[in-house]
């Protein structure tokens, strides 16, 4: 069971660790205007060593779990595997977290860093993905629920002129 959704907490830990994220997902949805509920953070870290280091203790801090695995699978929480594997998906004291090396239709880290606008959450600054390029992903995932986000992103990109 995860703990109570705290996403900035989540951020919080990110930051105040020196991890390098791009905030992806509903999160950033809603930080744009969209009335669509989520109950994850998603972001796409940097795969550098030094910052998967960074990563994994965060992760360990917040006693991350694997979401959907039983609990007897061994799983060892360290760079070395978060850097052997893509997308890791999380329950963790502040809520699930997604970490995502390669999200559906971008290149990574460093595609969406270089188009990633800083936003002050008020407890934290983050670094969040262009709508532009959360519309990419969430229509690159193709599922229904993403397809009818793609509507609502679209419309506020229209609204709001943020590109």
């Amino acid at each position: 069971m995860s703990g109570d959704f705290d996403p900035i907490a989540a951020l919080r830990a990110l930051s105040e660790a020196g991890v390098e994220y791009v905030l992806i997902g509903g999160v950033a949805a809603r930080i744009y205007g969209s009335p669509t509920l989520t109950s994850d953070v998603d972001v796409c870290h940097a795969r550098d060593e030094a910052n998967l280091e960074r990563l994994s203790g965060v992760l360990q801090k917040l006693h991350a779990r694997l979401r959907g695995v039983d609990g007897d699978v061994p799983f060892l929480l360290d760079a070395r595997t978060l850097g052997a594997g893509g997308n890791f998906t999380f329950v963790t004291d502040v809520g699930d977290i997604d970490i995502l090396a390669m999200p559906t239709g971008v290149n990574g880290y460093e595609e969406l860093a270089r188009s990633s606008v800083r936003i002050d959450l008020g407890d934290v600054v983050a670094n969040v993905c262009t709508l532009n390029d959360l519309i990419t992903m969430k229509r690159a995932a193709g599922r229904p629920k993403d397809l009818i986000e793609v509507e609502v992103l679209s419309a506020l990109r229209d609204e709001i002129g943020r590109y």
